[in-house]
């Protein structure tokens, strides 16, 4: 029998609760028992995920001080003194206050295993346990290259200069092949004097036909200088039409109004393609001010929603 007893007051968002699920039960295999150790607000937000994975919440007595820890640990004894007892138990939280925990159940032939979100695993831990599950990694990992590139967007671009030399010189070379031996002197000339010296410099965003547009028309002495820029694609996917129901469809866990990481939250809206890979989680939610708040506003890490009127 395999056990996963979650802390959620430690691994309380949605989306790392269904990551450590899927890759549990991929590499260690089904788990039989699974309980959810918090208090009301945490259970709360993590109902719908929860009604999900069919686990079995249990809230805490509201105290003035944290229970959670041990409710979890007095359960987890409890399992390891049953006939048979566990094969496996999977705590899910970082936290190093359950090291005397994982220790005497591993004293006792019961393989331990922690999943926790990477920025709250406990680094004295790691060592007591069987295997160590990091999950929301990637999603962190991408919401730092979003930021970059955001910057990189925003910084303005120095262009290094191209000299209109090669043009010219490419023009001669063209002409002096294309032209009929007869007036390749004159055309020659002629080339010179539409392709000016390099006197000045062109920005890199104009990219110069290097080849230079030199074509036989209706008169075969003719030659035609042409420049043409780029068009360069904007880098952002335009997604189609997104709105707050969407956004509550593909995030449910935003419908209790409790503040949900943003991490969680972005990896939702990626998953259920309603934001593209260049677009961020915030400037898609900035469209909706009087539905969602980005906490802290200098750099948020969490996102509430207020529902209005007319979503009710």
């Amino acid at each position: 029998m395999n056990v996963f007893l979650i802390d959620a007051d430690n691994l309380n968002s949605g989306a790392w609760v269904d990551e450590a699920f899927r890759i549990l039960e991929a590499s260690e295999g089904p788990m039989p028992v699974r309980r959810a150790y918090g208090s009301a607000e945490n259970l709360k937000g993590l109902a719908d995920m929860l009604r999900v994975w069919a686990v079995r919440p249990f809230v805490n007595l509201s105290l003035t001080k944290n229970t959670t820890d041990i409710a979890l640990a007095v359960d987890a004894m409890a399992f390891a003194c049953q006939t048979p007892m566990p094969k496996m138990v999977v705590i899910g939280s970082g936290d190093a206050d359950f090291l005397p925990l994982v220790v005497r159940l591993r004293e006792r032939g019961i393989r331990m295993v922690c999943v926790s979100e990477r920025g709250k695993m406990g680094r004295e831990a790691v060592s007591a346990y069987d295997r160590v599950i990091l999950v929301g990694a990637e999603q962190a990992l991408y919401e730092a290259q979003q930021l970059a590139a955001a910057a990189v967007l925003a910084a303005p671009t120095v262009a290094a200069p191209v000299k209109q030399t090669v043009a010219r010189k490419t023009a001669v070379k063209k002409a002096r092949v294309v032209a009929a031996p007869v007036a390749k002197k004159a055309l020659v000339k002629a080339v010179k004097k539409d392709v000016p010296k390099a006197t000045q410099k062109v920005p890199a965003k104009k990219v110069v036909n290097k080849t230079t547009a030199v074509k036989k028309v209706t008169q075969p002495y003719e030659v035609t200088q042409k420049v043409e820029p780029i068009a360069v694609e904007s880098a952002v996917v335009k997604m189609p039409g997104v709105d707050v129901a969407a956004i509550l469809l593909a995030v449910p866990a935003l419908k209790t109004g409790q503040p949900q990481p943003l991490a969680a939250v972005a990896k939702a809206l990626l998953d259920a393609k309603l934001r593209g890979k260049n677009t961020t989680s915030t400037k898609l939610l900035k469209k909706f001010p009087h539905h969602f708040a980005l906490l802290p506003p200098e750099k948020p890490i969490t996102v509430q929603y207020t529902p209005t009127q007319d979503t009710v």
